[in-house]
């Protein structure tokens, strides 16, 4: 009987708790519900949204290999321009573009940094271009020093290198791994919707369940109420913000359109204006150079004039006084000789001469020709500390380039302040001085203080014609030359400036080991055989009458005897009528055929004959192909110099004949 009451008892309680429980384990329940919807519905929306930034990362990509590829592009065009034009302008516009490709690509690697299948692409692109931009940058180099034939060869030659295909497959490459990124990463995007969709389907179907759940437990019911309001303001949020964008878009686009047609528009009147700019620069840079080298000339012509004149005046009375006249005009005509040597040589277009030089030795050997430069109110301090290191340069290009950089230095001190010379050692890794090796380097250094220079001057210092000199007192080559003389001499230039403080001028040098200075000195102490020769049959061939009849009182004069020939097209008959011609002289450039064309076209009968070709033009001298082996003589030359070359030609012909009879 009790037991029963008890059991029904406990019944009640456990309905009771039941009732009571059951809201929150409904609640419990919808909240973990709601709980893995939210959770599933974040991580929809970040997989969403990385997504999108996966496929816009792949877009910018695309982008930029376009970009590159158009750049690129533009750079080779501008370079091509600059070869045929050699407009200064044009060349730094190649160097812009190169290094506007450049960044790209450094863009484009660190786009791609966190994308391992993407990253060796990216720089086996990089290592091409590097390759392909120092053979432009060597094209240019040579376009710059007036090379252009060999730029044009060399441009021409690039075309067709591998590093083209190369850089062009390797582009296609990335953006071909970029498109089929993209279309997973699009799939990605379709992928994440659909479950940000099926994310809101089961919301509603929740928020269904919510209502029916509001016959047990009302805040549940409201809770339910609040996430949907809550979402559908998200939603509304979104598309409103997804309006926006597209709008933005829409407006950029047409920005963009717009901005394309004033490019185009812009570049029609660059291209305009650029090809008068090129007529200015040309006619600025002809009126530098016949203003300053004309003047130079004409004094060395008044000299050579002058001292002929009074020689002849002065012939039959005083013969010694004519002599010193003669030997006036001759030191004209020598420096003259040598001002076209020095603009040769800042045109690389004549070879050095180099030999074992100390700096030390040479700097004092100067002194006094530099004070009688500069002037007495300028201190000249002279610090000789390259202890005895040696360098293998040409003298006289050494000589002339300290002497050209006191007279800037005396012109910027304006006549009046202290000259420092001063050789010395120095150690160099590999790049740490320009394009300098590591090695040993002698060093010299010029510094005044003077006026100095600012950035904007010492940024063009070492640019052909440029000078802050009035017309007439410079031509704007000097340190042009120097550099030319420096780099042809494997070595390397730097300039130290402050405007009110001064400029100092380091040239480095490579140091000539001992060794290479013995064997050197072995080379130079070597036996010479005996050069003497017989009268010789000699015919010389020369449109120019004056320069032939000098030639044939020359040849007459070293006991030789001449034939003279005016045009390259009877030598062929002179040759078959005098059998006992044994030398052949004949000048490089003349009307119809060159003298190197005319040896060629010899009959098989004649090419045994040695030849002397005799140039005005030094820059025929570096191509020794284009003579045949045969020895050349440089214009204007002296009697000792006509001498060497004949015997030197006639030693061939000699050793020639040797070896036929040995064979």
């Amino acid at each position: 009987m009790n037991a029963t009451p008890l059991n029904m008892d406990r019944t009640r309680e456990y309905r009771a708790w039941a009732r009571r429980s059951l809201p929150w384990l409904l609640g419990l329940l919808l909240t973990g519900a709601l709980a893995a919807l939210l959770y599933s519905a974040g991580t929809a929306s970040r997989d969403h949204d990385k997504a999108l930034n996966e496929q816009r990362s792949s877009l910018e990509v695309i982008a930029l290999v376009r970009q590159f590829d158009a750049t690129s592009a533009r750079a080779e065009t501008t370079l091509a321009r600059y070869v045929i034009s050699m407009d200064v302008d044009t060349g730094r516009l190649f160097q812009s573009q190169l290094r506007a490709a450049a960044s790209q690509l450094r863009r484009m690697a660190f786009v791609t940094r966190r994308s391992g299948w993407q990253q060796d692409n990216v720089e086996q692109l990089a290592q091409a271009f590097g390759r392909r931009s120092k053979t432009l940058n060597d094209v240019a180099l040579r376009t710059t020093y007036d090379q252009k034939m060999a730029a044009l060869s060399h441009f021409h030659a690039a075309g067709k290198a591998p590093e083209v295909a190369r850089i062009a497959a390797l582009l296609d490459t990335i953006s071909d791994a970029e498109q089929q990124r993209l279309k997973e990463r699009s799939l990605a995007v379709s992928l994440a919707g659909d479950r940000t969709e099926r994310a809101g389907q089961t919301s509603r179907l929740l928020g269904l369940a919510l209502l029916v759940s509001i016959l047990f437990a009302i805040w549940i019911a409201q809770f339910a109420l609040a996430e949907r309001r809550a979402a559908r303001r998200l939603a509304e949020d979104e598309g409103e913000r997804a309006d926006r964008l597209e709008a933005a878009v829409a407006q950029r686009t047409t920005e963009l359109r717009d901005a394309n047609e004033r490019l185009k528009q812009e570049a029609s009147e660059r291209e305009a204006a650029e090809s008068h700019l090129r007529q200015m620069h040309k006619m600025e840079a002809v009126g530098q150079l016949t203003g300053g080298i004309a003047h130079d000339f004409n004094n060395m012509l008044a000299v050579v004039v002058g001292g002929l004149e009074l020689a002849r005046r002065k012939l039959r009375l005083s013969p010694e006084e004519a002599n010193r006249h003669i030997d006036n005009a001759i030191e004209g005509a020598n420096r003259a000789s040598a001002l076209t040597r020095r603009l040769l040589a800042f045109a690389r277009s004549e070879p050095l001469l180099p030999t074992m030089v100390d700096p030390d030795t040479l700097v004092s050997g100067m002194g006094d020709l530099i004070d009688r430069t500069i002037g007495d109110q300028i201190a000249v301090e002279l610090r000789h500390r390259s202890g005895g290191w040696h360098v293998f340069v040409d003298q006289h290009q050494m000589e002339n380039a300290i002497l050209n950089l006191c007279v800037n230095a005396r012109d910027a001190m304006d006549g009046r302040g202290t000259l420092t010379i001063e050789t010395g050692q120095a150690v160099l890794g590999a790049g740490e001085v320009g394009e300098c090796s590591a090695g040993d380097y002698a060093t010299l250094t010029v510094r005044d203080n003077g006026c100095g220079m600012t950035p904007e001057i010492m940024a063009r210092v070492f640019e052909p014609f440029f000078t802050t000199k009035p017309v007439g007192k410079g031509t704007g080559l000097g340190l042009s030359q120097i550099f030319g003389f420096v780099r042809q001499s494997q070595g390397e230039i730097r300039v130290e400036s402050e405007v009110g403080r001064g400029t100092a001028i380091h040239i480095y040098l490579p140091r000539q080991t001992m060794v290479e200075a013995e064997g050197l000195r072995q080379s130079a102490a070597a036996p010479q055989e005996d050069t003497r020769h017989p009268p010789t049959r000699i015919l010389v061939v020369e449109d120019d009458p004056r320069v032939l009849n000098q030639t044939l009182a020359a040849i007459a004069e070293l006991g030789h005897l001449p034939l003279s020939c005016d045009h390259p097209s009877k030598v062929v008959r002179l040759l078959a009528n005098h059998g006992d011609i044994g030398l052949i002289v004949s000048d490089v450039l003349m009307p119809d055929m060159t003298g190197p064309e005319m040896i060629r076209a010899l009959p098989a009968a004649f090419r045994h004959i040695p030849v002397l070709f005799v140039t005005g033009y030094a820059g025929d001298i570096s191509d020794a192909e284009a003579f045949g082996g045969h020895e050349v003589l440089r214009k204007p030359y002296t009697l000792a110099g006509l001498s060497r070359a004949l015997s030197t030609a006639l030693s061939e012909q000699r050793q020639s004949g040797t070896a036929a009879a040995a064979e």
